[in-house]
């Protein structure tokens, strides 16, 4: 296990043979039939991992995602983030539990599918710079006069290509999809791309937040079940911006990983390419901030008070 002096999990080291370490997660193989995923606090921006962790983010991304899961009604690959109830079922594990504690989840496996399913229900980040460069939104026409942070009249299914570490993704149009894919899969990760926004819209709405954008990702399970897997309406997956400050015509002030981008945007000479610049102090503390509010504001609960709710009997 690799620790930053400020504590923040860098790398993990678990007693189980490991599948992939991803530019935030570690993932294990636990058995035949589960994944054990770990989220570090690594922070990633522009597809690069940043060389500075943001502490408390991994354990944030696991139990919002739980939280999520919890409410969404939809078929997914988690089955333990309780940690006794993860060692009830991986004793080896009890060892490096400071590790992963309520940075973890247990899940079935499934064949991830290489599309990210983008929604997006305002005009932000890369989309306000393609409408601005070509009028369109995920290579389809948008009325024109639109204006940065502006509420779509729907929302727009705008996927990308998954790429690995280090390497950018991708903005493909639905065709796309379609050829990667067919279209029967296709439409059906787009319906249900579609539905999930609606639901975690309407869920942020009642508490003070907007989902500007928000990405899934999918997979299939070895019966062919479409599942909902990775990160669910995270602040490194999505987009949260206060309703009491929200304003269109500018950028917004939010609560997720966006001041992150914001400063690599600003700082002169870098490419974004690694290696990346080191994040300041301030940047650092503002980002566990954000992060530990948006957790609050949505759960109702402090990070540290949050008990996860059982998973597999309805998963």
């Amino acid at each position: 296990m690799k620790q930053s002096t400020t504590d923040a999990i860098l790398e993990t080291a678990l007693p189980l043979p490991l599948l992939h370490r991803g530019k935030v997660r570690d993932v294990y193989e636990a058995g035949p039939h589960e994944l054990m995923m770990v989220a570090s606090d690594r922070v990633s921006a522009f597809d690069v991992v940043m060389s500075r962790p943001i502490p408390r983010k991994g354990e944030v991304l696991t139990l919002l995602t739980a939280w999520w899961l919890d409410r969404l009604g939809v078929d997914h690959h988690l089955l333990e983030v309780d940690p006794d109830r993860i060692v009830a079922r991986h004793p080896e594990l009890a060892a490096c539990r400071a590790s992963w504690a309520r940075r973890a989840m247990l899940v079935r496996r499934a064949e991830a599918i290489p599309i990210e399913c983008v929604v997006r229900g305002y005009l932000s980040g890369s989309a306000w710079k393609e409408y601005k460069e070509a009028g369109t939104l995920a290579g389809e026409p948008m009325p024109k006069g639109l204006r940065e942070s502006d509420r779509l009249l729907s929302p727009v299914f705008s996927p990308a290509t998954k790429a690995a570490a280090g390497l950018h993704d991708e903005n493909i149009s639905y065709g796309g999809v379609v050829e990667r894919l067919g279209e029967s899969l296709a439409m059906r990760l787009r319906d249900l791309s579609l539905r999930l926004y609606e639901k975690g819209r309407a869920t942020c709405a009642e508490h003070g937040i907007i989902l500007a954008d928000t990405k899934y990702e999918f997979g299939l399970d070895p019966e062919e079940r479409l599942l909902l897997i990775d990160e669910v309406m995270t602040p490194d997956s999505s987009r949260f911006w206060p309703q009491e400050s929200y304003a269109p015509g500018r950028g917004q002030p939010s609560l997720d990983k966006q001041p992150i981008r914001d400063w690599l945007d600003a700082l002169p000479g870098w490419n974004k390419n690694p290696p990346p610049p080191a994040l300041p102090d301030q940047v650092v503390t503002a980002a566990t901030g954000r992060y530990l509010e948006i957790f609050r504001r949505l759960t109702g609960a402090e990070l540290d008070d949050w008990e996860p709710p059982r998973f597999e009997e309805s998963a």
